[in-house]
């Protein structure tokens, strides 16, 4: 099997979109589906049906994802083992604000710890910009918030959304209560608002933005209640507990890899690393 139509073939099941896959693969999306009919001739078997307007995998496809990983792994780790001697550009890691504190610096560590000649560039976003950056090429690998039914990335941990105030804040549910959120496109963000509008709860947005920094400065000086990842909350900020607030969603904290890898840091490697974040964030817990 080609490697570059299994990467093809992994670009989709990371995006769930053929579009997605095309953009980072740098085809058209009719080439992609030449690919795809080649890879089901050459299994033998069909690896996608419809349901509804969107394409799934058979019970074939999901056993040769496994397959696939597999073999894009090795395929990676060879190249970047012989590649170790060469001079190479720096990584560029695409990272959400709001993971800069609590994610970003084990990443790093890890990396520093495999790969120590390597120079490392950090790109702070959005995890929707850093999907774009990805698709693009701009970035190597990203820190992205998904859904948990979602197969993107490598899992770093499980996750779930929290409530914060600052230590001396005074809530009330008799006014309206002031929200610093994250930006519309972060998964809080809705959750938040959907939820207070569903219990007829008044509030105003004092503040959107991407800057986790900004947000946890306007909830030290009590100004405002936000929604987060409980691995972002930090110091000096207060789970609310018993308020009766709004549930938010559970989310993964994954690393996805761009379709083209760094020649050193490849899909061996992020799934090596996470593996080591995921089994020590399990045993701290």
């Amino acid at each position: 099997m080609d490697v570059d139509t299994l990467r093809t073939f992994i670009a989709f099941i990371d995006t769930g979109s053929f579009t997605r896959a095309a953009k980072q693969t740098f085809r058209t999306q009719s080439a992609i589906s030449m690919q795809m009919k080649k890879l089901e001739e050459e299994v033998g078997h069909d690896l996608f049906f419809k349901e509804g307007r969107n394409l799934a995998l058979t019970e074939q496809g999901q056993q040769l994802v496994s397959y696939a990983r597999r073999i894009l792994a090795l395929h990676d780790d060879a190249l970047a083992h012989f590649s170790e001697s060469m001079t190479q550009p720096p990584i560029i890691i695409g990272c959400p604000d709001d993971y800069a504190e609590s994610i970003l610096p084990s990443v790093i560590r890890r990396i520093n710890a495999y790969l120590p000649e390597l120079n490392i560039r950090v790109v702070c976003d959005c995890s929707t910009e850093l999907r774009r950056k990805l698709d693009a090429g701009t970035v190597d690998i990203a820190i992205l918030t998904r859904s948990p039914e979602v197969e993107e990335g490598y899992l770093i941990r499980h996750d779930t959304g929290v409530w914060v105030a600052g230590e001396a804040f005074e809530f009330s549910r008799d006014r309206a209560i002031t929200l610093a959120l994250y930006e519309p496109d972060c998964k809080f963000y809705s959750a938040a608002i959907d939820g207070l509008e569903k219990q007829g709860q008044d509030y105003r947005i004092l503040c959107s933005t991407a800057s986790a920094t900004a947000i946890k400065a306007l909830l030290r000086e009590n100004l405002a209640i936000s929604a987060m990842a409980s691995s972002s909350v930090g110091g000096n900020l207060s789970v609310l507990m018993d308020h009766h607030l709004p549930q938010l969603p559970s989310v993964d904290i994954v690393m996805a890899v761009a379709p083209i890898p760094h020649a050193l840091f490849g899909t061996h490697m992020a799934a090596k690393i996470c593996q080591e974040l995921f089994e020590q964030k399990r045993s701290r817990s």
